[in-house]
């Protein structure tokens, strides 16, 4: 599977992500990749996002792997539970960064018309990625929408939401959560030829 034939696909959260987020140089850095656009980043309907997403999946018929942050997690585990057979195949993996507990008491209510959150498992291989001091979900919580999702986890240390205001602008070292995540796609691959 060369990285060439794979689609990039940048799902970013509430609010967006601004020009110093890392999913920003991720864009910029990796080969064919693009950005799921939402009309409205700051009031975000439930159903817009996940029509949007359906929307960048559907434009290429060439597999992708997503990228997600915050409430772009939620986003694809929505969009993962109602998507055609035909389009879930065009996504071979998800990389889930800091998934927002919008179920959370404390949660944003621009927010809540995203709970509850899907929790079936998707159905492409997922890596999801949180932080043991992240306002937006607790490391146990991050645990418990991994399994329900049927992804691998890793919980990094005082990382915050990951994002820019906890120090990740480029965040070069999730970078080998990708690669892990494509290198076990390939193994896929290479079994099922």
């Amino acid at each position: 599977m060369s990285n060439t034939s794979i689609r990039y696909l940048i799902v970013p959260g509430w609010q967006g992500s601004p020009e110093d987020h890392w999913q920003s140089y991720w864009q910029q850095s990796l080969p064919n990749s693009a950005r799921v656009e939402q009309a409205d980043w700051l009031t975000p309907r439930r159903e817009d996002w996940v029509a949007a997403l359906e929307q960048a999946i559907a434009a290429d018929a060439s597999p992708v792997i997503l990228i997600a942050h915050s409430l772009g997690c939620i986003t694809v585990a929505h969009w993962a539970a109602h998507a055609s057979a035909n389009l879930l195949r065009r996504v071979r993996g998800a990389l889930l960064v800091a998934p927002a507990d919008v179920e959370r008491p404390t949660c944003a209510p621009a927010l809540r018309n995203f709970a509850p959150i899907a929790q079936q498992a998707l159905p492409f291989p997922c890596q999801v990625v949180g932080s043991d001091n992240d306002p937006a979900a607790s490391a146990p919580r991050v645990m418990q929408l991994a399994r329900a999702w049927g992804a691998e986890a890793g919980i990094l240390s005082g990382a915050g939401h990951i994002n820019v205001k906890s120090g990740h602008r480029r965040w070069e070292q999730g970078f080998a959560y990708l690669y892990r995540l494509q290198s076990r796609l390939e193994q896929d691959a290479l079994r099922r030829a």
